[in-house]
């Protein structure tokens, strides 16, 4: 649904979007892929990675919170939408974490040869992980796209209700 927002409004909206898409393509995947290059010589760039993720998917659960009391209702909507995703990247994050604590345990106290510990972190961690960045990023993207356009998914309208807005159209 289309709504009746200012332009101000329609740049706040699309703040977090930006955030969770420069984590997403920015950091899990460019910077990833560089920091994968010189990971033989030098550890502290691959590092990095999960740090600025968590800093930024941190800053986008505390600042949705703090959205319900200080935004306009388009604004707190947008944020509440990045918010969810967000919960759902951390999600497979904790079971990547979870897949290579199982390697490591079944590695060093289960003698698993390294094979069977690669296929366990790269089919049960790495692999969801991947699918789920990337249907993210399409989805954030429309996100974004929604938000410059004034728009909400008729399902978060529906979730958080407001009834002062003004409907432009369906």
């Amino acid at each position: 649904m289309q709504f009746d927002v200012s332009d101000q409004e329609v740049q706040q909206a699309k703040i977090p979007h930006e955030i969770f898409l420069v984590n997403l393509v920015g950091n899990h995947i460019l910077w990833f892929i560089a920091a994968l290059g010189v990971a033989g010589s030098y550890w502290q760039p691959l590092a990095l990675v999960p740090v600025f993720s968590f800093a930024l998917l941190m800053y986008i659960l505390w600042r949705t919170r703090r959205s319900r009391t200080r935004d306009t209702w388009f604004v707190m909507c947008h944020w509440d939408i990045c918010a969810r995703r967000s919960r759902v990247f951390i999600v497979m994050l904790g079971l990547l974490g979870l897949a290579a604590a199982l390697g490591w345990v079944g590695y060093t106290y289960l003698g698993m040869m390294k094979v069977a510990v690669y296929a366990l972190v790269g089919g049960v961690g790495i692999l969801p992980v991947m699918v789920t960045v990337l249907i993210l990023i399409v989805m954030e993207s429309d996100a974004l796209h929604q938000a410059a356009q004034q728009r909400l998914p008729k399902s978060v309208q529906e979730r958080l209700p407001n009834p002062g807005v003004t409907v432009l159209g369906e």
